[in-house]
């Protein structure tokens, strides 16, 4: 999955090692054996089973979609492709003796299912950025245009763009772009992602800035089919795929210090778990890597968690992420 991907690129980084040979357990704190863990977590309004998708063949997208993606990012001037599963790209223009890789900033591919835009050197401006409740109307009228259902997403978050200082560092007063996130929805449950213009957003991510030019944009939408019903796993199962160190720990954003962190938390003398939410990841099956980075065939559920650390002197908010149907919890107990 797209998560676990992630997570074994910040290990490839740090010790220059291959992601395909990263266990999972290199990425969950690794708890005393004998630590309570105590369940706290409400599961009333959790579902009893939940549907695994399959991936289908890629397919074009409508004429309709791309004239009006072409349009949302003020491309009238550049041709029009047709629907096609093949790939449409277009580059900035740097010449011919350009030294570097040239950038993308508008892309519609069919294969992963996206269309993507990026305004070249946006600029600085913070002036006139329209109010929230204006973007939001904005985002659900845009994902409209590209063929989205009301109904088969969910507003989830807002996003904020900054300008650097010179090491790159957020100048958080001054605001330059405010993106709205409409995570899609399967049966219910939304995407993991908090809305950039990655390409695993699941649904749709548009940002606008100075006088409410958009920026860019990103929607993501898998052509998925119901495969099978899955039990949901019990707190005692989760809590199990704790102890064997199958629970990741988040990244506190672009934190420096993650593997120290994680080190310290082992060393909790209590955890409460508080708060279950499942979620679905575009990218495929907690706790597995698509070999030769090929897309997943099976989209499935997982469960982020919220639990408190009890170091005895103070206490920590953690995140964990977990599997959540009984099969990925057998799978990842019988891998132990």
């Amino acid at each position: 999955m797209k998560i676990f991907a992630f997570f074994a690129a910040i290990l490839a980084t740090a010790f220059s090692l291959q992601a395909a040979a990263t266990p999972l357990e290199t990425f969950c704190p690794h708890f005393s054996t004998n630590m309570p863990i105590i369940w706290q977590a409400t599961t009333n309004q959790l579902l009893k089973s939940f549907w695994i998708y399959k991936r289908l063949p890629p397919r074009p997208f409508s004429s309709t979609v791309i004239s009006n993606a072409v349009v949302l990012a003020s491309l009238q001037s550049k041709r029009f492709p047709k629907p096609s599963i093949n790939d449409f790209s277009l580059w900035e223009d740097k010449g011919p003796n350009y030294p570097g890789p040239i950038p993308v900033y508008f892309i519609i591919s069919p294969k992963s299912a996206t269309i993507s835009y990026g305004l070249p050197h946006p600029g600085t401006n913070t002036m006139d950025i329209p109010a929230d409740k204006i973007l939001i109307q904005r985002a659900w009228a845009d994902a409209a245009k590209l063929g989205v259902n009301p109904a088969q997403v969910a507003f989830k978050e807002m996003t904020s763009r900054f300008n650097h200082d010179e090491s790159y560092n957020d100048l958080t007063n001054q605001l330059c772009g405010r993106g709205v996130f409409l995570s899609r929805k399967l049966d219910g449950i939304l995407f993991w992602s908090n809305g950039t213009e990655d390409d695993d957003i699941g649904g749709f991510w548009i940002e606008f800035g100075s006088h409410g030019q958009i920026r860019a944009f990103s929607l993501v939408w898998l052509d998925l089919k119901r495969s099978e019903l899955q039990s949901v796993a019990s707190p005692q199962q989760i809590i199990a795929c704790i102890r064997v160190f199958k629970t990741m720990s988040l990244p506190n954003g672009n934190e420096t210090n993650y593997f120290e962190r994680l080190k310290s938390l082992a060393k909790a003398k209590k955890l409460t778990i508080t708060k279950i939410m499942p979620c679905y990841d575009g990218e495929g099956v907690y706790g597995e890597t698509p070999p030769n980075d090929e897309p997943s065939p099976t989209i499935a559920p997982f469960a982020k968690l919220e639990a408190i650390a009890d170091f005895g002197n103070s206490n920590v908010v953690v995140q964990l992420l977990s599997p959540i149907i009984s099969s990925d919890v057998n799978r990842l107990l019988k891998a132990k």
